[in-house]
């Protein structure tokens, strides 16, 4: 079944199906299978990019849910100078360094090589400027955790939209393109990893790898199909807030984290995005999905906290879509929730 074209009433009632599905994230045998990869692969991965529902990270490396950490803005765009932003981001490499494992910090950009168009729109389709932004964020990353690269390490990495392709940048300005590579030189990715990055610590390198074999068995597949709907925008979802990993499918959402001090802007962006996917006939025009999450680790005070910032959240972006789309407004479904961190359980309030 292609959900996009369902009705807007299916659409979500799908969509809340599939978060209650996402509970499998907290079975035994799922909860194994985490702690085993993180055994093996103890590097810490955290992501930060586009809100554009066709950069699915996970999806494009065959990385088991709940190993990558994303972060999630308009055009990619971060300034670890934000407030929330620098918190979040501490807190989770403190969290992880004080448990003996490195961080590896993935910072993305993405493009289209069929059509500019399909590039980043955060960016109004300039690639070098997004790339751009990409060594401007390695450079706050540095300036916090570093410039040794010892514990966190900060890697810039374009993602190709047409064959959700990775795009590793070295730090001699080499570049390796995965979907460019060779099957005869795939047996040597490693030593290539390591003329790339010579500074990058041996377990890290060796954890990084893992994504980059799963990225060559994705676009493989990804060349056995058909990809025409998949690389245009189809989203019919504005996410805000954190705690949409159950959304493991591409080119369903937009999803914006609340880490810029202007959030109006990406809403905005978001917003016309949903309105040109009805115009352009890419998904039904009788309404779209704005849905509000915000996380929380412990009940009580910290599950109150949660509500609170959602329903803040909800209430914020539904009032700058009316008041910037008056008749895409009028389409709109607004749920609000709360995620249970440890279980991945969405509740709607």
């Amino acid at each position: 079944m292609d959900i996009h074209s369902q009705p807007i009433a299916s659409r979500i009632d799908w969509l809340f199906e599939l978060a209650e599905h996402a509970e499998t994230f907290s079975s035994p045998e799922a909860w194994l299978a985490r702690e085993r990869y993180l055994a093996e692969h103890p590097t810490a991965i955290l992501v930060l990019k586009c809100m554009d529902g066709r950069i699915n990270i996970p999806i494009a490396t065959k990385t088991p849910k709940g190993i990558i950490q994303p972060f999630r803005n308009l055009g990619g765009m971060f300034n670890l100078g934000w407030p929330h932003l620098g918190e979040v981001l501490a807190h989770n490499v403190l969290q992880v360094v004080r448990a003996g494992r490195r961080v590896l910090v993935v910072i993305t950009y993405h493009y289209s090589k069929g059509d500019p168009r399909r590039g980043c729109a955060g960016f109004n389709y300039d690639t070098e400027a997004a790339h751009a932004h990409t060594l401007e964020i390695r450079a706050q990353v540095e300036y916090t955790f570093g410039l040794g690269h010892e514990t966190v390490y900060p890697l810039v990495c374009g993602f190709e939209t047409d064959e959700d392709a990775l795009i590793l940048h070295g730090t001699d300005g080499d570049t390796l393109n995965l979907a460019e590579l060779p099957p005869a030189e795939v047996p040597h990715l490693a030593q290539r990893l390591a003329a790339l990055f010579p500074d990058m610590p041996n377990q890290v390198r060796a954890d990084l790898l893992p994504l980059l074999l799963g990225n060559l068995e994705h676009i493989a597949e990804l060349r056995q199909t058909s990809r025409e709907l998949n690389i245009e925008h189809r989203e019919w979802i504005i996410c805000v807030g954190r705690g949409f990993d159950f959304l493991h499918m591409p080119n369903l959402a937009l999803i914006i984290g609340p880490y810029s001090p202007d959030l109006a802007d990406p809403i905005r962006k978001a917003a016309g995005i949903i309105e040109s996917n009805m115009q352009a006939g890419r998904i039904p025009d009788d309404g779209f999905l704005l849905l509000a999450s915000a996380p929380y680790e412990e009940i009580g005070v910290d599950r109150a906290r949660a509500q609170l910032k959602s329903r803040f959240l909800s209430k914020f972006a539904a009032e700058e879509i009316e008041r910037q789309y008056p008749e895409l407004a009028k389409k709109m479904h607004v749920r609000t929730a709360v995620l249970d961190w440890g279980s991945r359980r969405l509740e709607k309030l």
